[in-house]
């Protein structure tokens, strides 16, 4: 891949490559100011009630796979937490 903003990474979603899990946009870059390269993307997690952020999820730079027009593919294994359990079946009924 050329040269991009960071502006073009925030209009792509990041997909882990292990699970296929949607792990949301990327919100903020770490970078190396001696050497100007870019160290991690960082996705924030959402849990909990509406969706709230929790922390964020540091992917370095060598997990990312592929750039694409609209995705990151990453190797995120070990750099995000677990997907939370499945939601509980609704009990049918009154209550």
């Amino acid at each position: 891949m050329g040269c991009c903003s960071s502006e073009n990474f925030r209009d792509k979603e990041v997909i882990n490559s292990c699970d296929g899990r949607r792990l949301g946009y990327v919100t903020d870059i770490e970078f190396d100011v001696c050497d100007g390269r870019i160290t991690a993307i960082i996705v924030p997690v959402r849990c909990g009630f509406l969706g709230l952020h929790g922390e964020d999820i540091i992917i370095p730079w060598e997990k990312i796979i592929k750039i694409g027009e609209d995705v990151i593919l990453v190797d995120a294994e070990g750099c995000c937490p677990p997907p939370g359990p499945p939601p509980k079946p609704r009990r049918g009924g009154k209550v």
